[in-house]
């Protein structure tokens, strides 16, 4: 696989695309656990509900340039998000549990919730790039 300049450009606007929806989304996140004590699963999901709609269109339009709108697009990006978010925060929280176990829950989850945006980050730029967004060969 070679690395092309259009690659570079894009990856570094996916992180300015990404640095505005973790701000957004790990706020919201953070304060519904940490201030209204909202259950993990509940606020972890509102960062990526929230998040996930100006994802999807300041990478539609900003990151991967693509100007027409399609349903099929729409459903794809919605199944990314799906799939990364599952993975990325159901791995992440057993895993931050046994390695941490002797700190207190919620400590552990708000170390869980760190790990599972780094993981999903990882998996929804694969996801965006090779799935969701994905350039079709013009013939």
């Amino acid at each position: 696989m070679q690395i092309r300049k259009n690659d570079v450009g894009e990856a570094g606007r996916f992180i300015i695309v990404g640095i505005i929806n973790t701000l957004v989304g790990s706020g919201v996140m953070f304060l519904l656990y940490n201030v209204f004590h909202a259950d993990y699963w509940i606020s972890s999901a509102a960062n990526y509900v929230i998040g996930s709609i100006c994802s999807f269109f300041l990478n539609k339009f900003f990151t991967f340039r693509k100007k027409e709108y399609s349903v099929a697009e729409t459903l794809r990006f919605i199944i990314n998000i799906l799939v990364c978010y599952l993975l990325a925060y159901g791995l992440a929280r057993p895993v931050v549990r046994e390695l941490f176990s002797t700190v207190s829950v919620s400590l552990q989850d708000n170390i869980a919730m760190l790990t599972g945006m780094v993981c999903f980050t990882v998996l929804n730029y694969i996801g965006q790039k090779l799935f969701v967004f994905k350039s079709v060969p013009k013939q």
